[in-house]
């Protein structure tokens, strides 16, 4: 079906807690904030585990039809794109099952829990060549990250010497919080924020060649998610920092924690190389701050970035102060233009499997203490 000369795509979403809502946003926003959108999308079926939640999940969501059975939106016809936004340990199977359905698919991070899932996910991407896929990580589609990447692109810092980057939040620092999947295997910070920060270091700065890391869990159980009387084990980390060697010759610092008492939701990058040096911070999202080596200015230039997306976005005014949500409203701008196009995207899977091969490298090193490759695909 065709919009306006607009191909329409049915959209399934398996999972409807808040990532599922966020991805359900950028769909149904698309062709009003893109002009013309690549594709419009149409919110069809929802799957949640049990019928009760499904039912809520439809009507708050929009859609056409709710069910508890994964199996009803892949043998729904007017489906053709997957959004997956479950608990990590199910992104395998239902990323591999969508594949197979012949469905595009969109799968939120981190792509799956360890290295031979994402070496299995991708293998079955390369396999289904006429599906396009995608992955929400949001941080490469902030203005100030997209206008960073043009400018490194364009050789504005000559060669990297060294950078940092953090993702830090302190969202589990009461020890009553209860141990929901996010604690179990897989679900440690290095998955939930450090996934983020890995791959924004790399989209700026190239391949990572090793790393020496350390975790640390501070709680080391947590009342059960089903009877708060009960304690339960944690067994996966509160924070995570590693040294890495790029492909590049640079090397860096990354950090991610949800310890970090007093910060909310803080992204930050500095890089400096032998032309000028890039920082910026997800609190401050309006401005990417660049030096310049023999600028008649001392010290950083404020770049305003607010929301100056490139064509076709067209909504709201790029002067307009920038937000977390319009990040991942333009990661699905740049999977639907993978699945319109039929060309390759951004942020795939094999991005994912990339990051998953950093993780591997990282969980390995924080165990031996010593520097660890990380691997190939």
């Amino acid at each position: 079906m065709q919009i306006d000369g607009v191909a329409e795509y049915g959209v399934g979403i398996v999972g409807f807690g808040f990532i599922g809502k966020v991805h359900a946003y950028s769909y149904r926003n698309l062709d009003l904030f893109y002009n013309p959108p690549p594709a419009t999308c149409r919110l069809v079926g929802v799957c949640t585990s049990r019928q009760e939640t499904a039912e809520k999940a439809r009507q708050v969501g929009g859609f056409e039809f709710g069910t508890d059975r994964f199996e009803d939106l892949l043998e729904c016809e007017d489906i053709q794109v997957i959004s997956v936004a479950t608990p990590n340990g199910l992104h395998r199977d239902q990323v591999i099952a969508a594949l197979e359905a012949g469905k595009h698919v969109y799968c939120d991070k981190p792509l799956t829990v360890d290295l031979d899932d994402a070496r299995a996910m991708v293998a079955a991407a390369d396999a289904h060549p006429e599906s396009a896929h995608g992955m929400p990580f949001q941080c490469r589609f902030s203005p100030a990250a997209i206008r960073a990447h043009e400018m490194i692109q364009a050789g504005f810092l000559g060669q990297v010497y060294h950078f940092r980057g953090a993702y830090l939040h302190a969202g589990y620092t009461d020890p009553k919080r209860p141990r929901t999947w996010r604690l179990d295997e897989g679900g440690g910070c290095l998955a939930d924020l450090g996934s983020h920060i890995i791959d924004l270091m790399r989209y700026l700065l190239g391949d990572y060649e090793a790393v020496r890391a350390s975790t640390k869990t501070w709680v080391t159980e947590r009342p059960s998610v089903d009877d708060a009387s009960t304690m339960v084990p944690v067994d996966v980390d509160d924070y995570v920092c590693l040294e890495a060697r790029l492909k590049s010759g640079a090397i860096g610092f990354v950090e991610a924690s949800r310890f970090a008492t007093g910060v909310q939701d803080h992204v930050e990058f500095m890089i400096h190389g032998e032309k000028g040096a890039l920082k910026w911070n997800m609190m401050d999202p309006n401005y990417l701050y660049a030096y310049e080596v023999g600028s008649e200015l001392e010290g950083f230039t404020a770049i305003p970035t607010v929301q100056q997306y490139p064509a076709p976005s067209s909504l709201p005014s790029p002067k307009l102060p920038v937000g977390w949500m319009r990040f991942h409203l333009h990661s699905v701008l740049d999977f639907m233009t993978g699945v319109a196009t039929g060309e390759p995207n951004c942020a795939t899977l094999h991005e994912g499997a990339r990051v998953q091969a950093i993780d591997h490298a990282v969980r390995l090193s924080a165990e031996s203490g010593a520097w660890e490759d990380v691997p190939e695909l």
